[in-house]
């Protein structure tokens, strides 16, 4: 029997960005536009009365802005899924940023016009994938609340490489044996919906517990990488940059691939550097985590300690399976701490990962791979 539609409130102070916005999920059998509301005020209200399970919610908006408005909306409802809608200026994407910290769950840049072109399309599609895999990921906690958690299982060291299982499989994860592994000589990091959020509470806990370069490829367009950069810089206590081309990779410093640009690792006479390229998206994604990884395995071989965080979709899977073939040390984020188990999903049920915990304990493991001595 089908499901539901998803139950989806739109806010904005524009009439016009709420008329196309609802006209657009509608369009959707599986989507349902319950509410709109012109102001933090009206979503409010109206929050209680058509119980929406996805909030498009705006950022400047007259009496209650959306900054004002999300920490009150979620408090009516812990579970609700909000996805910031701001035109793209640095100043919309710091405060974007800011929201996911607070709780928001993704974001998504508004485009300029509402005339058909490709930037307009591109957001439409962006923004029902959203939706569905919030809305999906928000009904599959409520189904398992209360069940037991399934626990990671052992694997015989010639265990196969399988591909993904379906979101929200119940059968048991398999876990590589951590057994010769050799340290690592770079830590990689991959995440999409819910990544900076857990990026921020990640490198809080790593302070002090390596020195190692790290690469961070996360799903953002090119305002965001800048000031996440800049946002980690104030949170770690190492040097974090957006990435440009040619920087040499060193000790102590974080390199996070900037947006619209994949960014690969190469060897050039007696340094690692790093080279940016606009190839074809990947995943549908550009940036995107498996260039990044395919390129640390060309040059460190398997001494790469890959971390797969909350995201959408499956990018980073196929790196991490060639990793695991080397055997290199793949961590995966838990489901129950991840905004949406797609990526760290992936690497988890395909069997290649060493460790998969919860954000929390994220940093412990990766102490303990460093020192040799994995948990």
């Amino acid at each position: 029997m089908a499901r539901d539609p998803y139950r989806v409130m739109v806010v904005d102070d524009s009439a016009v960005i709420r008329g196309f916005l609802t006209r657009w999920l509608d369009m959707e059998d599986d989507i349902q536009v319950v509410a709109s509301a012109n102001n933090g005020v009206a979503a409010l209200r109206d929050c209680k009365i058509y119980k929406p399970e996805i909030i498009i919610l705006d950022i400047e908006m007259p009496e209650m802005d959306g900054m004002t408005a999300l920490p009150q909306l979620i408090a009516m409802d812990s579970d609700l899924q909000v996805i910031m809608a701001s035109t793209l200026t640095r100043r919309n994407a710091d405060v974007s940023l800011k929201a996911l910290s607070m709780g928001a769950a993704d974001y998504i840049a508004k485009p300029e016009s509402t005339r058909v072109n490709d930037e307009k399309e591109a957001f439409q599609r962006g923004l029902t994938e959203k939706v569905r895999v919030l809305g999906a990921a928000r009904r599959s906690r409520e189904e398992t609340t209360g069940k037991s958690v399934l626990r990671p299982v052992a694997a015989k060291s010639d265990a196969p490489v399988s591909e993904p299982k379906l979101f929200g499989s119940n059968e048991p994860i398999t876990l590589r044996p951590a057994s010769a592994i050799l340290p690592p000589k770079i830590i990689a990091i991959g995440s999409s919906t819910g990544g900076p959020q857990a990026l921020f509470k990640l490198f809080e806990d790593l302070k002090g517990k390596t020195n190692l370069p790290i690469v961070i490829t996360q799903h953002m367009p090119a305002t965001f990488t800048a000031l996440l950069a800049e946002h980690l810089n104030k949170i770690y206590d190492k040097e974090v940059v957006e990435a440009k081309d040619g920087d040499r990779v060193v000790d102590g410093r974080v390199y996070v691939a900037p947006g619209d640009w994949h960014m690969t690792l190469q060897r050039e006479e007696n340094d690692t550097v790093i080279r940016l390229n606009q190839d074809a998206p990947e995943n549908f994604c550009r940036p995107s985590v498996d260039p990044m990884l395919r390129s640390l395995l060309s040059v460190y071989s398997n001494r790469v300690l890959t971390v797969i965080l909350t995201g959408m979709g499956h990018d980073g899977l196929k790196g991490c399976q060639k990793l695991a073939e080397a055997n290199a040390i793949v961590i995966g984020q838990d489901e129950e701490t991840s905004v949406v188990w797609g990526m760290p999903g992936a690497v988890a049920n395909a069997g290649v990962c060493n460790s998969v915990v919860p954000l929390q304990d994220i940093s412990a493991s990766i102490e303990g791979y460093l020192s040799g001595r994995p948990a």
